[in-house]
């Protein structure tokens, strides 16, 4: 079972890694060190109930039903593009951020709404977990497809974890003192915004463009 369980967790890893929506904003929120926790149990949580769905057999059903896969798209693209604009207005604003301090810190609540959205409203999330993952993991016999499965689950559980604690590790960088900030805000944060725009704009289009 071992090595099923090494390669479900090296699959997942090698989906769950690639820029996107989750991983830009628990990377913006674990440099800011807010709401962290539960921000990672969402992400993990969600990968493991949709990796199980895709393992009994729901990933059929999400196949055959391009309608609701067509809702989620638009919706997830006007979610995500919506989210790059006030990414991309916080690059260029002058509204002051200290993350010694928590100054501007969005609410627990807002946090959580704001990362089940990107989790569900994406349909990459169902390609990828449900669909993918799911068919992978049916190609195992007997406990095999479960073993592969909960590899996969272990790597998202282990890639956010280190993905939302690790970017502490950042929080000096984007912390700089007056001389490296520019109109009141500090250049790195400026970068960080605009690249998470430019990820969140791209990936909302994408949705509408490559159907």
């Amino acid at each position: 079972m071992v090595p099923v369980l090494a390669t479900g967790f090296g699959v997942g890893l090698s989906l769950i890694v690639a820029i996107g929506a989750q991983n830009a904003y628990v990377l913006r929120q674990g440099i800011r060190a807010e709401h962290v926790l539960p921000l990672v149990a969402i992400c993990a949580v969600s990968d493991a109930v949709l990796i199980l769905a895709g393992i009994t057999g729901i990933g059929t059903v999400v196949a055959h039903a391009p309608a609701t896969l067509t809702v989620v798209r638009w919706a997830g693209a006007a979610f995500l593009v919506g989210y790059g604009l006030l990414a991309a207005r916080r690059a260029v604003g002058t509204q002051s951020l200290d993350t010694a301090s928590g100054g501007g810190a969005a609410s627990r609540r807002t946090a959580v709404l704001t990362m089940l959205a990107m989790t569900w409203l994406n349909p990459h999330v169902y390609l990828d977990t449900v669909l993918l993952l799911g068919s992978i993991a049916n190609t195992h016999e007997g406990s095999g497809r479960w073993t592969f499965g909960a590899g996969a689950a272990l790597a998202s559980f282990a890639w956010f974890a280190a993905l939302g604690y690790g970017a502490r590790l950042l929080g000096r960088v984007f912390a700089r003192p007056v001389a490296w900030r520019v109109f009141a805000r500090p250049v790195a944060w400026r970068v960080l915004d605009a690249l998470i725009a430019i990820v969140m704009v791209t990936i909302g289009v994408s949705l509408v463009a490559n159907g």
